[in-house]
């Protein structure tokens, strides 16, 4: 039954596994949110950083 929900593909090449799939989703987020995170650190440092505001004085 849950073979009809997963559309077969014509020619030699083996369906993908739930876990290979999986992996490959999980390493497509990771990079992703590692360039959120490049960007959002980029665009803190153009502005003064909330922790060192008034650690100083």
């Amino acid at each position: 039954m849950s073979e009809e929900a997963v559309p077969q593909q014509g020619g030699t090449a083996q369906p993908k596994g739930l876990l290979q799939q999986m992996e490959e989703l999980m390493a497509s987020l990771n990079a992703d949110l590692s360039a959120l995170d490049a960007d959002l650190s980029a665009a803190s440092t153009g502005s003064a950083p909330a922790e060192e505001g008034g650690a100083t004085a």
